[in-house]
């Protein structure tokens, strides 16, 4: 028969996450017991995960080779100490910025830095060394000594060596100091401490080449500088020598003015003059004073020039001397007396000897004022001849300056810039800002593996697995463990929860009106009834996604339910495929659904009844070679039309939907589907495709029984107890667990 326009649910499951419980207390879960349900469901492969980790772990510990670890400490000061006063061209305060340590450690780490050890060490060239490693240090050759290495594979083994020392060195500051530590690591301890310790050495010979070559440009600069200023400086002065050569400029004294600028003090033409300037001015005097004497000689006659001669003045002495004789015996004797005439005869003597000598002298005067005379003026014709000489050469002098001056600021240009020169090749010449404190020394005991730490790393590795795991598996798992989202992601009613069970047939609980079992499902009927204007619905059928999920045990329950209320109720197993019931009531084979569709009208003989009320059962009857052919005909809607009119409802047990078209046909005929989901089975994609092909078949979706659920797992409430732990059976052996065995309290009459 047609769907019924059948009116919709108004009312919500009991049971299930944030609804009420069945005590009637509203509650939600809380998120560390949905994260605990997590971890206890997943346990199995969260300890397999932490297991394989912890014994890879030991595995590889035990199978590691000893690393031994070689430690050296450096000390990097920001200021050094200068031996020299010469200030370097970086500013002072240049290690002081915050980046400086920084710089350190990555010139540390540098690859140049490994290059330099590798060259001192001669690392490239040692198989020993590449053998530590088991490396092939000729990328595919022979890893023996050889006679000599071409230039290509000696720098292809220097790159291997520098990469293997780089991966192998650690560089680590000492926190809150000026310290840090160098250390590698090695297979060999005495290899370990001589890289190590080479490290630091060749750092601290790094730094210093490197504030040398930071004036390296510098000095590149000033020799430059300093050759073209030294042409500059010998073709000025050439070019002044040659100036004064041909100016016959001789320069006698010269000073610094300002500036360092040469200034002429004297030459030699200047000094010429002077010297002849002051003959010139004796000459003068001399010639003044002979004119001077010769005017007196000829104003006043001897007298004057008599007291200046000496010769005459002894001659007047001796006269003097000889008239007082004279004088003398003239007193006594006359003139003719022979003594007094010898004196007259001295006295004439002397006076004519006095004649002689004025006549000499005053020729003398006149010959001295003609030598006078013509001295001053031979003088004076070469001071004048000097004096245009001079005046020549000062007009001389003025290029003769500038060509000084040229040769003055070259000079200075000079002997600055090589100066400069002088103080930037001393400039790095200080006390090394870097130092070893402790130099390292072979180990005695391996730094790695360390059991303890590779356990505790490989139980994080594991913890990191398990949870990479369990989030993957719960991502890809959908099946539904929250009741809570049946509406959410499905669109349908959620009806009831049935508990899981730990009996081996469930439906043993089922006719215990006191089990929790039972009173899920009867929970189940309460809501159905809802779902119809005319309470439970008198015709509907049951299907699920796939197999063994409880939709047979849910059909006889539901049946069970309402006959228990005094309902007359039929059971119809329409799974023609795998019938269920069947085997419930062992009646496998026998006359059923099949046969009446197939045209055999003898309904009464195929109805069985059950010792459970007025619960009858239709069993599937031989399994058709098509059962679509016969469900898509009429007599299927014959069929129900003749059971309601028998009984009060109709419970059609029908197949799984996905992959079959029996449940769709089925559909047609009945007043809605009850769809049956196993807890944490079947993907919530698969069980939305299922309601939408019903849907899609104009049936109507009542709800949706979520089955085999542990309700204690979340704590959502369920006030079932502990025996919600049932299990269904295996899957292949139908949904009781049993084969052969009839249900006990649906036995067939």
């Amino acid at each position: 028969m047609a769907n019924n326009a059948i009116a919709p649910a108004v009312a919500a499951p009991e049971t299930g996450p944030d609804r009420n419980d069945g005590e009637g207390n509203g509650h939600s879960v809380p998120i560390l017991l949905q994260y605990w349900d997590i971890l206890w469901r997943r346990r199995l492969i969260i300890l397999g995960a932490l297991g394989l980790s912890l014994l890879a772990g030991a595995i590889a510990t035990g199978m590691a080779t000893p690393i031994y670890t070689a430690v050296t400490k450096i000390e990097i000061s920001r200021e050094q100490a200068r031996v020299t006063n010469v200030e370097g061209l970086e500013s002072e305060r240049a290690g002081q910025a915050q980046e400086f340590y920084a710089t350190q450690y990555e010139l540390l780490r540098s690859r140049t830095l490994a290059e330099r050890v590798v060259r001192k060490l001669g690392l490239a060239r040692s198989n020993e060394f590449f053998a530590l490693y088991g490396v092939d240090a000729d990328a595919g050759g022979s890893t023996a000594a050889k006679v000599g290495l071409s230039p290509t594979e000696a720098k292809a083994r220097e790159q291997r060596a520098v990469a293997l020392i780089q991966a192998n060195v650690d560089i680590e500051p000492v926190r809150g100091s000026a310290l840090a530590t160098i250390a590698y690591s090695s297979p060999d301890p005495a290899w370990s401490s001589r890289i190590v310790n080479a490290w630091a050495s060749e750092f601290i010979q790094n730094s210093l080449d490197r504030r040398f070559a930071s004036t390296a440009e510098a000095r590149a600069f000033l020799e430059k500088r300093l050759q073209d200023l030294r042409l500059r400086l010998d073709q000025s002065e050439s070019e002044l020598v040659d100036y004064a050569v041909s100016r016959n400029i001789i320069t006698l004294k010269e000073a610094k003015g300002e500036g360092g600028v040469t200034q002429i003090v004297q030459t030699l033409t200047g000094a010429d003059l002077e010297a002849l300037n002051r003959e010139l001015a004796g000459a003068t005097v001399d010639r003044v004073k002979a004119e001077a004497n010769a005017a007196v000689l000829l104003r006043r006659g001897d007298n004057m020039q008599s007291v200046d001669n000496a010769a005459i003045g002894r001659l007047r002495e001796r006269r003097a001397q000889l008239n007082g004789e004279l004088a003398a015996l003239l007193v006594t004797f006359e003139r003719d007396y022979p003594p007094a005439q010898a004196l007259q005869q001295q006295i004439e003597a002397i006076d004519q000897s006095i004649r002689n000598e004025q006549s000499r002298f005053s020729n003398a005067a006149s010959t001295e004022l003609e030598a006078a005379r013509k001295r001053e003026n031979d003088l004076r014709a070469k001071v004048s001849k000097l004096v245009s000489a001079l005046t020549s050469e000062e007009r001389s002098g003025i290029q003769y300056r500038i060509l000084q001056r040229e040769v003055d600021t070259n000079r200075q240009l000079y002997d600055a810039l090589l100066q400069r020169y002088k103080e930037i090749g001393v400039a790095g010449v200080g006390a090394n800002n870097i130092a070893v404190v402790d130099p390292a020394v072979p180990p005695n005991a391996p730094s790695s593996p360390n059991l303890l730490i590779n356990l505790i790393l490989s139980m994080i590795a594991g913890l990191g697995l398990a949870g990479a795991l369990v989030l993957i598996l719960e991502n890809v798992d959908q099946g539904i463990r929250d009741p809570a989202v049946v509406e959410q992601k499905l669109g349908v009613p959620l009806l009831g929860v049935i508990p899981e069970t730990s009996t081996d047939e469930p439906l043993d609980d089922v006719v215990d009106p006191k089990s929790f079992i039972s009173e899920a499902y009867v929970t189940v009927l309460s809501n159905l009834a809802f779902s119809t204007d005319h309470g439970v619905p008198r015709l509907f059928m049951l299907t699920s996604t796939g197999q063994a999920e409880g939709k047979s045990t849910s059909a006889l329950a539901l049946a069970a339910g309402l006959a228990r209320s005094g309902k007359s109720v039929i059971v119809v197993d329409a799974d023609m495929r795998i019938p269920t019931i069947d085997k419930r009531i062992d009646k496998r084979g026998t006359d059923g659904l099949s046969n009446y569709l197939a045209g055999d009208d003898n309904l009464d003989a195929m109805i069985h009844t059950l010792d459970f009320g007025n619960l009858r059962v239709l069993p599937s009857g031989p399994i058709p070679p098509s059962a679509p052919d016969l469900l898509g005909g009429e007599r299927m809607g014959m069929l129900v039309g003749e059971l309601l009119k028998r009984f009060d409802h109709v419970v059609i047990d029908a197949p799984p939907i996905l992959g079959l078209a029996d449940a769709t046909l089925i559909a047609r005929n009945v007043e809605g589907v009850v769809f049956i989901a196993e807890a944490e089975r079947g993907a919530i994609r698969a069980i939305s495709d299922a309601v939408g092909r019903l849907r899609t078949a104009k049936a109507r979706v009542f709800g949706l029984v979520l089955t085999k659920y542990s309700a204690n797992r979340l704590g959502y409430g369920y006030s079932y107890g502990a025996a919600y732990s049932y299990n269904y059976g295996a899957k292949g052996r139908g949904e009781s667990g049993s084969d052969d065995r009839p249900a006990g309290p649906f036995r067939n009459d």
